[in-house]
């Protein structure tokens, strides 16, 4: 039997009469945003942005599965007032907001990937620290019922996976990509995580339906 959280979300899952006007706003802030890195061929910055974005469509994705396996309920849900719930857990203006947080990201990396911040790889240690920040984030939306919980692994009193699973890949892989030293594997390594997403979103959701 789904949680209320859960019920709550799926009655409004892409559902089109959610729609509101600044969807458009927020779309050409994104749309600007890249636009400008791509007028100064800054390559892996785009790029990075765009590894970060597919590897939340791929926690998304799982995210989805989990309901459809269970009938319980999403290991986090984005019941509250949307604009367009895409998949049980992302609305419209999270798949916004990920896609320039891998930009915004690599503005604190410093030049030299060999400099060390605390003792740390600066790499690893801006992961870390944004990682953190993230769950901090997460625990004030869910606070304010924008972001639902309903397993007791998944929560304020155990936020470690939503550290480890949620947030940290996402920086690591982004930084990775980002210090790739040809624009080639970048680009495969970019495109392999968004056409694993676009197969999957095709297989379990065009198809299957169960996302």
């Amino acid at each position: 039997m789904p949680t209320r959280s859960a019920l709550q979300a799926l009655s409004i899952l892409r559902d089109p009469s959610q729609f509101q006007w600044y969807v458009i706003t927020l779309l050409l802030i994104v749309l600007y945003i890249y636009f400008a890195e791509i007028g100064k061929k800054n390559w892996s910055r785009v790029l990075a942005g765009l590894a970060l974005w597919g590897m939340d469509w791929f926690n998304e994705i799982w995210n989805g599965l989990v309901f459809h396996f269970t009938n319980y309920a999403p290991v986090w849900g984005a019941p509250s007032k949307t604009a367009y719930l895409i998949l049980i857990g992302l609305n419209i203006e999270i798949c916004f907001m990920f896609a320039i947080m891998g930009i915004a990201s690599t503005y604190l990396l410093p030049e030299d990937k060999n400099l060390k911040i605390l003792g740390m790889p600066n790499r690893i240690f801006y992961a870390v620290g944004l990682s953190i920040t993230s769950v901090i984030i997460e625990n004030v939306l869910h606070a304010a019922g924008a972001l639902t919980w309903d397993y007791s692994w998944w929560n304020v009193k155990a936020p470690w996976l939503i550290f480890l699973i949620g947030y940290l890949p996402f920086f690591l892989v982004s930084f990775w990509v980002y210090d790739m030293k040809s624009v080639k594997n970048k680009v495969l390594v970019t495109g392999a995580i968004l056409g694993f997403d676009l197969a999957c979103l095709i297989v379990f959701g065009a198809v299957l339906k169960w996302i």
